[in-house]
């Protein structure tokens, strides 16, 4: 499954093209079967997505670019907060997992 970052404005758009809504997640999708290349505007891969020269995610429920001191960019969309053996190497050392057991160890 592909996210997308799609302002609103554009729902229909994605929509047209393919595209699902994923409550659960709150964000667009292209679902498997279905060729990726029509929403290279939404993936940050046509230049167009807010927040893609900064190298931050966008949220698309709220538009805003999310980057912080502890950020973690993941290879796919998991749970950090939940255990996942493609993930654990990645989050191992890094500033948010410090900070993550500094609020458990309060």
């Amino acid at each position: 499954m592909l996210f997308l970052t799609v302002p609103y404005a554009e729902k229909d758009e994605a929509k047209a093209l393919g595209a699902r809504w994923n409550p659960t997640k709150r964000r667009w999708y292209v679902p498997d079967g279905v060729a990726p290349a029509a929403f290279a505007k939404w993936t940050g891969q046509g230049g167009d997505t807010p927040g893609a020269s900064k190298g931050g995610r966008v949220d698309s429920y709220q538009g805003k670019t999310v980057v912080g001191a502890n950020y973690v960019a993941l290879e796919h969309d998991c749970n950090p907060f939940e255990s996942c053996a493609q993930c654990s190497a990645a989050l191992a050392g890094s500033a948010w997992m410090q900070a993550r057991q500094q609020l458990a160890a309060r």
